[in-house]
């Protein structure tokens, strides 16, 4: 699968309008493309920052949502009048999708490895990483996105409520830490957000 994100930031006096615009459009719209597979919309009200995610099941999917709603999604990102980066990953690596609720969080992550492990870095994320994180109490889902060309990864992880988000920080640090360490990779951001609106389909076949 691919997944293409988008990371915008502006005034946080603005941001609950883009939110209910994308919260009450996007699924709806995103949807009725081919090959659409899941959303995800998730904020940092206090500073003004959003993400979000659509999944596809082919990069050819991708890239003719992106032709066909791209106007649309600058509309709605308008009143928040600030900076917008739009990226485009293959999803490497991913926990089943999962159901979030009010009070949902998610813990993003970005580092670079060396292009040439990032297979490598997805086996360590599916074997070592994934199990972790599902045994802690309230996960959700998880995903680790790539950038083969660069060696980015993006990994995230959404729990079903504060408590279980604040419990999961040691133990996943120390995961993180450690798959770091073993990749030589080098961790670039770190990022916690509120759940705004969680669409997952299983992926068929």
């Amino acid at each position: 699968m691919f997944v293409r994100t988008v990371y915008a930031t502006g005034n946080p006096d603005r941001i609950d309008r883009t939110l209910d615009g994308f919260a009450t459009e996007a699924v709806d719209l995103l949807s009725g493309q081919p090959g659409y597979r899941g959303f995800g919309l998730f904020a940092d009200r206090t500073v003004g920052k959003i993400t979000m995610g659509s999944w596809w099941e082919s990069a050819e999917a991708e890239r003719a949502s992106d032709a066909a709603l791209g106007e649309r999604r600058r509309a709605l990102l308008a009143p928040l009048a600030g900076t917008v980066t739009t990226d485009v990953w293959e999803a490497v690596a991913t926990a089943p999708p999962g159901v979030a609720g009010p009070g949902a969080r998610f813990r993003l992550s970005k580092s670079d490895v060396d292009p040439a492990k990032v297979d490598t870095a997805a086996e360590l994320f599916s074997g070592q990483v994934l199990p972790v994180l599902a045994k802690q109490a309230g996960f959700v889902t998880g995903a680790m996105l790539a950038d083969r060309a660069t060696g980015r990864l993006s990994v995230g992880a959404i729990y079903a409520d504060q408590a279980s988000f604040d419990a999961a920080r040691g133990p996943t640090a120390d995961s993180r830490a450690r798959a770091l360490t073993a990749l030589g990779g080098t961790l670039r951001s770190l990022e916690e957000f509120e759940v705004v609106l969680l669409d997952r389909r299983a992926t068929q076949g």
